[in-house]
């Protein structure tokens, strides 16, 4: 029998617009003071895992924690841009207050149709989950396929892009994503390959160090 590889997923550490609320999406911001906390206190726990890979979302807030996970590890960071988030549209920047007054049109479509990252085809410009599953799921597929049999892959990425992505790859309606909470900010999932084809098993979810409390997704 072939012994499973395990894929884990890690969001970054928390950022200043994670703390005021603000939609991130594919903007560069960088991490916080806690954020810096926050990845210096889960490396430890990342290389616990035994990773033989590490690939990271080119976007400062991931690069920085995977460089923490790396210093952790002794492993090299593959960064790759498909594991961005969501390209969030006339959102970016914006805490939901704020674009509600700036685009209230659009704000009352996206919260009728959910005010989540999943309904975002409300929203000017914005990447629909389709549009995000089709570039993430490659990466993900890539990095766990690197690994041998009885190996692990670690991808930083971000919070509503590893939700979608764990909900497709576990195989799950979409409508289920709904029970499923966001990752807290360097909260880490772990995934395992069942083989022959077969959807990926969830192992743990929103695993976290004993720090920060939940912060909004991105």
């Amino acid at each position: 029998m072939t012994a499973p590889r395990t894929l884990v997923l890690l969001r970054h550490g928390r950022t200043a617009w994670n703390a005021e609320g603000r939609a991130q999406g594919q903007l560069d911001v960088g991490l916080d003071e806690v954020g810096h906390a926050q990845a210096a206190a889960v490396a430890p726990a990342i290389a616990a895992l035994r990773p033989d890979v590490l690939w990271s979302s080119d976007l400062t807030r991931a690069a920085t924690t995977a460089a923490a996970v790396a210093e952790a590890t002794g492993l090299e960071v593959r960064h790759d841009a498909r594991l961005r988030e969501y390209d969030v549209g006339a959102r970016a920047g914006l805490t939901i207050p704020e674009f509600a007054a700036a685009h209230p049109a659009e704000h009352a479509a996206w919260t009728a149709a959910g005010g989540s990252f999943e309904n975002a085809d409300a929203v000017p410009g914005a990447e629909s989950t389709d549009d995000v599953l089709r570039r993430i799921l490659p990466a993900l597929t890539e990095a766990l396929g690197s690994v041998a049999p009885g190996g692990t892959a670690c991808v930083v990425s971000h919070g509503a892009a590893l939700k979608a992505a764990t909900v497709a790859l576990l195989g799950w309606d979409r409508a289920t994503a709904t029970s499923l909470r966001g990752l807290d900010n360097c909260g880490h999932s772990v995934l395992a390959d069942a083989g022959r084809g077969a959807p990926l098993r969830l192992v743990a979810w929103n695993r976290t160090p004993d720090f920060a409390p939940c912060t909004p997704v991105g």
